[in-house]
Order: structure tokens, then C-alpha cells, then sequence
């Protein structure tokens, strides 16, 4: 299983915003819907063994879980669709239950704490920062679970909560990338075997 967390600073916690201004209104939610495609989509069809955890203002936690995930398309305003749609149901999580609004997406009513705390259960946690070790040299990235910010970068109060969950502080190379492009490194170091398999 590969995970990857997502922290949305600016997303909307209501389904009040417009498919049609995703960069504005929605605060920069197509930056965030194309980490959630790259996560997932491939040439023909979705990686199964994924889950993507999109924190949204440290409030909600809207999770996709590839090996159950429907009407995801290699678009953002569908992605966006399906996160309006959970957002729709958020009163419905209560407590540790989520709402379940469509196959494969789920809405926890839980920040980045909590959210890495439930990673955490069933793999690596990954802090990728460009002060960590070369990602080729580092061993045990086993069910590995990677964190990423949106636009932004981390507030020092979130750094500190990554920095204390994670496992290992990873760095995929020597340029900074978009967190979408970062996911993209991510799944093909993984699908290679580091590099060794093609």
C-alpha cells in the first residue's frame, strides 16, 4: 500500500464553491485535485494499491482509497467533483466514523495529527523536505506514506507534527517540484524498484 497525505490549507470546508473557479474561489483546489489524479491514474486505468488522504484546513480528512474509487477521471473538475460531493456529507462523520458518499471516498472529521497517526498504522511515514536524504539512499520505505503540502509551504506548527510522525525526511532529487509532479517521482522510484527495474 502507498499513501500520501495532503494538506489543503485554502480548501473549502463546505461544498459551497464552483467546479468552474477551482484556482480561486475553491482555494487552489486544482493544484490539490491534480495531486490526487497523479496519485492515482494511469494511462488506462487507477493503481489500486493507493490511498490519498486530502487534510482540508485541518479539519477534515477526505480519504480515496484506489482498490474501491469510482468516476475518478484524469481531470480536475471531476476530482473536484468528488471532493464537493464528500463535503456534502461531512455532518454525516461523527466522531471516528466516517461518511461514505461514494465508492472509494470517505470524510473523517480529523486534522494532520490524527490523520498521520492513522497512517502511521500500516506503514512508513515520509517527510519529503529538500534537507532529507537522498531518496536513493535510503532503505525501509516499506507501505510507504508521504506527506506533502498544497501552495503553501508547511506552517512551523505542521512541520513539527510531520517532523514527529515521520519515519524518514526523503528528498527526490535536487529540484523542488510541485507536489503532483512529487508524486509522479514518488510512484515511478517505487514501481522500479529504485531505479533498478524497467
Amino acid at each position: 500500500m502507498r499513501q500520501f497525505v495532503c494538506l489543503g490549507h485554502d480548501v473549502p470546508l463546505d461544498a459551497d464553491f464552483s467546479l468552474d473557479d477551482l484556482a480561486g474561489g475553491a482555494g487552489r483546489l486544482d493544484a490539490l485535485c491534480r495531486s490526487i489524479t497523479s496519485s492515482f491514474v494511469t494511462s488506462h486505468g487507477i493503481r489500486e494499491d493507493v490511498r490519498t488522504h486530502l487534510v482540508a484546513q485541518d479539519t477534515f480528512t477526505i480519504t480515496f482509497d484506489g482498490s474501491e474509487l469510482r468516476r475518478l477521471n484524469p481531470d480536475e473538475r471531476s476530482t473536484a467533483a468528488l471532493i464537493r460531493n464528500a463535503l456534502e456529507h461531512r455532518d454525516e462523520a461523527i466522531g471516528a466514523l466516517p461518511a461514505e458518499p461514494s465508492p472509494g471516498v470517505s470524510v473523517y472529521r480529523r486534522g494532520l495529527e490524527a490523520t498521520l497517526e492513522d497512517v502511521a498504522e500500516a506503514g512508513t511515514v515520509v517527510q519529503l523536505h529538500e534537507d532529507g536524504d537522498a531518496v536513493t539512499d535510503v532503505d525501509g520505505l516499506d507501505n510507504p506514506a508521504f506527506v506533502l503540502s498544497d501552495h503553501r509551504n508547511f506552517t512551523d506548527a505542521e512541520a513539527a507534527t510531520v517532523a514527529d510522525a515521520a519515519d524518514r525526511r526523503v528528498r527526490l532529487g535536487p529540484t523542488r517540484l510541485h507536489a503532483d509532479q512529487a508524486i509522479t517521482v514518488a510512484h515511478h522510484y517505487l514501481d522500479t524498484d529504485g531505479y533498478t527495474e524497467f
